[in-house]
């Protein structure tokens, strides 16, 4: 049996603060994962679920990318506590029916958090609210198919967007882009646009393909490991089983942040007796505890230092044939990076020279290094020239194409890096558009669509009329929440293709579609060929199946494929040059189109149905060359940059708790930071907390400042931690309303989430306008 649904939301009043941890996982992790499994789906379901967890012809976890070992036996429990918790979230045996929506109207739901719309279960039946009425009701398919068809056909292409999630499956994302393409519009914002969309800018330009370059193997190889700007105890628990593999075996491993996150210091192994009883296995030997934005000063000082060691030994440093042969742009590099002005570098980092060089003396003496990131670097005005300055470093030693070495983007969401190889993206290539067309017998747009900043912008001037939301939650995801929000109860129509309620349904268009569909724990059978399966990339190019075994909550749940295909068919006519119900009916058909039109993909069916799937060919670590415009890796030069606060401010970056994963709230714990039963926390360092006059746990409003405008969000709790001095840290999306649309990455658009200039006021309970005028 499971638990009933909460009916108490979130009372801010019950927070409760403890110290933070120096370690993660453990016993604790088991038990936390088996509750919260039984609360939601019951015992049977969740023991199902677990065996089947990242398993050879198992199903694919739905939380972060982290890949499986493609060359070794799976360990029984191949997940982590985060993804018991996902798992749980979509096993869930709490189901919200009509009669649901029925009892809850809009004006009340709109008055809920998101965790305790989460809480209530999986959607059961279609569902529609129209312009004037108080509550969602039911909805045929059929109907709802052709209400779509009908907004859309009343519309143009470029007033049509088409978001989509990162756990949407590679055959949903091809066939969603095809759709959007074939109605004459490239709109495609996704959410890699809000988190390594920095990372592909960065990449793609200088080492010619915008994902990571090593495989898990590598960590086998590593000499020394950066862990930068990610905290792998919450977000990719599962990474800290190869980097505790890896300081076993001797490699250095050094994490960069401006919090102590529990996961670099310790890790007590669930799979291990010793794991959970004895004493945490150690993870980094060295902490370098930065300011928010000075990772770019400190990848410049690490250059300067690297090549002033080449410079009394020549050939000990740099990688000299490599640079010759396959590089670009050396001698630019090399002048830049040969004067330093330490003076502003400390400044820019908080860390020492001392620290620096302590840091850059390794990775001198490394043969083999790995630079492992996430959004801690890609959230910020300056994000790309920093990126850029890891691939400087991992090009003046020649770390790419051997054992232990290259560039690791650690993405978040189980298919991100996927969606995007098929084809989500706002900027397609030409090439893949000649593809499609040729596959197809179309005629794609060439028009660049809107990124997720964009779709923000449009929503604000009334440049939408239909939103299509393929999973997620882009109300909650985006900046400017407010003003988002107020744009898309402007659009005459928004389609949730969603598993459970969240906050985006109820700040609905004039017309608002709920498709409820399969998620990845569910059998997807009701096929003329039977059962079917899909497949999905990870973090390190990897494609393999995906295929649940859970019986659906509701008969009436159609899968993602299946609801593609029929909004497409009430959109373009069912005489159109896409055999849209073709693929519906056999996927197969859907991995055949794509291994005509994607390279890589040869062979699809047969390669996917092998043991461990198929790598993706990856020129810079197969063969040590670059696909870029010049067909060699590109050193760049970057001026110096860094965050700096105005007088009487902060930067603030935003985090997850543990018990979040992006906008879905498992629960109010925060484990390892010592957070309990709240959320509207600002972690602030206890010396920055006294010189701005305040007291630990006083209740404040925030007022963010960008560009001579405030954004303001109100009533959070002050909490002294040891984060670094000058900086401050918050939940998102709590914090989202503070992100002027206009603060985001040069080069990739994404919204700066880690670079606020805040102050603090006390709270009041009549605070001025949320968002500056």
């Amino acid at each position: 049996m499971h638990l009933p649904a909460p009916k108490d939301d979130i009372n801010e009043d019950d927070l409760k603060v403890g110290d933070p941890k120096r370690s993660a996982a453990g016993l604790k992790a088991v038990a936390v994962s088996l509750q919260r499994g039984f609360a939601e789906a019951g015992v049977s379901r969740t023991l199902l679920s677990m065996a089947r967890i990242n398993q050879r012809g198992g199903f694919d976890c739905p939380g972060c990318a982290w890949p499986e070992s493609i060359t070794g036996a799976r360990k029984p429990a191949e997940f982590c506590e985060n993804g018991a918790k996902a798992i749980a979230e979509e096993a869930s045996a709490r189901i919200v029916t009509p009669e649901w929506w029925e009892q809850h109207p809009i004006s009340v739901l709109r008055e809920k958090t998101e965790y305790w719309l989460g809480s209530q279960g999986r959607i059961s039946a279609p569902m529609i609210i129209r312009a004037g009425d108080t509550h969602y009701k039911p909805i045929s398919w059929a109907e709802a198919f052709s209400t779509i068809g009908e907004h859309v056909n009343a519309s143009t292409p470029d007033k049509c967007v088409f978001y989509t999630s990162g756990r949407t499956a590679n055959e949903t994302a091809f066939m969603y882009q095809l759709l959007a393409r074939s109605l004459g519009t490239n709109n495609l914002p996704d959410c890699s646009n809000m988190c390594h969309e920095s990372s592909g800018s960065a990449m793609n330009p200088t080492i010619g393909i915008g994902k990571g370059t090593v495989s898990l193997e590598d960590f086998d190889h590593a000499e020394l490991i950066f862990v930068v700007g990610q905290n792998p105890g919450t977000n990719h628990p599962r990474m800290l089983s190869a980097l505790a593999d890896a300081r076993k075996r001797g490699a250095k491993i050094v994490a960069v942040n401006p919090l102590p996150e529990a996961g670099f210091f310790g890790f007590k192994d669930p799979q291990t007796v010793g794991g959970m009883l004895g004493k945490p296995s150690e993870i980094s030997t060295h902490f370098l505890q930065i300011k928010v934005g000075g990772d770019l000063a400190l990848f410049q000082a690490f250059g300067h230092l690297l090549l002033a060691e080449e410079e009394k030994n020549p050939g000990t440093v740099v990688d000299q044939k490599f640079v010759a042969e396959v590089t670009d742009g050396f001698e630019a590099y090399k002048s830049a990076r040969a004067e330093l002005d330490w003076e502003a570098t400390e400044e820019a980092t908080g860390l020492s020279r001392a620290q620096i060089t302590e840091i850059a003396g390794l990775l001198i003496a490394s043969k083999a290094s790995i630079f492992c990131w996430a959004l801690g670097l890609t959230q910020q005005p300056h994000s790309v020239p920093t990126l850029k300055e890891i691939i400087n470093l991992l090009l003046l030693q020649g770390n790419f194409g051997k054992p232990g070495a290259g560039a690791c983007p650690v993405r978040g969401h189980s298919n991100v890096q996927g969606d995007r190889t098929m084809g989500i993206w706002e900027k397609p290539t030409e090439a893949l558009l000649e593809s499609l067309d040729a596959e197809f017998g179309i005629d794609s747009p060439r028009a660049h669509g809107y990124d997720s900043t964009e779709a923000l912008d449009a929503f604000e001037q009334d440049e939408v009329d239909v939103f299509v939301s393929m999973g997620g939650n882009f109300a909650l995801a985006n900046s400017e929440t407010e003003l988002l929000e107020a744009g898309m109860q402007r659009a005459k129509l928004t389609v949730h293709i969603s598993t459970k309620p969240n906050r985006s349904h109820v700040v609905h268009g004039q017309t608002s579609l709920i498709l409820p569909t399969l998620g990845r724990t569910d059998k997807d059978d009701k096929h003329p060929k039977g059962a079917q399966f899909l497949s999905v990339e990870d973090s390190m190019s990897v494609i393999h199946s995906t295929q649940g075994r859970l019986t659906p909550v509701s008969e009436h749940l159609l899968s993602e494929p299946v609801i593609v295909a029929r909004m497409a068919q009430a959109i373009l006519g069912d005489d159109h040059v896409v055999n849209w119900r073709a693929m519906a009916e056999d996927y197969d058909v859907i991995r055949d189109h794509i291994a005509r039109v994607l390279p890589g993909f040869e062979d699809f069916n047969r390669r996917v149905r092998e043991r461990n799937g198929f790598v993706l060919p990856n020129a810079p670590r197969d063969t040590r060359s670059f696909a870029t415009d010049i067909g060699k890796g590109r050193f760049t030069v970057s001026p110096f940059e860094a965050l700096k606060a105005p007088e009487g401010h902060l930067i603030l970056q935003t985090m997850r708790s543990h018990d979040q994963y992006n906008t879905t709230f498992y629960g109010l714990d925060d484990r390892y930071r010592g957070i309990k039963d709240g959320r509207r926390v600002i972690l602030i360092h206890p010396q920055d907390l006294t010189e701005m006059g305040f007291n630990d746990r006083e209740l404040v409003d925030v007022i963010s400042t960008f560009a001579g405008t405030e954004r303001r969000a109100n009533r959070f709790r002050l909490v002294s931690y040891p984060t670094a001095k000058g900086c401050a840290a918050a939940y998102f999306p709590e914090a989202n309303a503070l992100v002027h649309r206009g603060l985001v990455a040069r080069e990739s658009n994404t919204p700066g989430f880690k670079a606020m200039s805040v102050r603090f006021v006390p709270h009041t309970e009549q605070p001025g306008p949320t968002l500056d005028s």
